[in-house]
């Protein structure tokens, strides 16, 4: 066991592979069969959305809660450590996980039949739960802008990715935090719209 958590790789697969343990044990269980139909596409999009959401906003979430307000207290010495090291490697991660939650979402969309209607949020339809769907959508495509498009640029710029001269390397770090604090913002809204869609619509 030891060699399984000692290694993220495995952990990771290992994780993967209790869940399918997990659907094997329930289907025997109740003797519910497992039909790869459109709905099982749609649920395991659905789980995908979710992983990738969590990732993507557990790392949103680390930066503005944990790293940003706690640099300042990092002696500068050490402070490499976490520019050049996990600052780059979380980044990665948070960019990813922000691209793989649109594009499972938009998938999760297409096979549920609400794509259309979600990304005009219910206008034509007058559905509710496509209005509130498609509102967090738009947030979270916001966000995922945000990460690529803004973020990610001027995190380049202020880790030392790209060579820049330091007055613009101490603004492009105030621009990534603000649009961090900008997504940290959008998420609690965005997630909010996306469960009371599947719950109470």
């Amino acid at each position: 066991m030891a060699k399984v958590l000692s290694d993220l790789t495995n952990t990771v697969i290992a994780g993967f592979v209790l869940a399918v343990v997990l659907v094997v044990i329930v289907v025997i269980w109740h003797d519910a069969g497992l039909a790869l139909d459109k709905s099982w596409w749609a649920f395991l999009f659905r789980w995908l959305h979710v992983l990738s959401g969590v990732m993507w906003i557990g790392l949103l979430w680390y930066f503005n809660f944990v790293q940003i307000p706690n640099m300042g207290k990092i002696p500068d010495e050490q402070k490499p450590a976490v520019t050049g090291v996990i600052a780059p490697a979380a980044l990665f991660w948070f960019r990813w996980g922000a691209m793989s939650t649109i594009v499972t979402g938009l998938i999760l969309a297409w096979l549920n039949g609400y794509l259309g209607e979600a990304i005009l949020i219910g206008l034509m339809d007058g559905v509710d739960k496509h209005s509130m769907i498609g509102i967090g959508m738009w947030l979270g495509t916001i966000m995922w802008f945000n990460v690529w498009f803004v973020i990610w640029p001027n995190q380049k710029k202020a880790l030392g990715i790209v060579q820049v001269e330091a007055d613009e390397k101490a603004k492009a770090g105030r621009t990534a935090m603000l649009f961090s604090r900008t997504n940290t913002m959008l998420s609690i809204p965005m997630l909010y719209a996306m469960v009371s869609a599947q719950n109470l619509f």
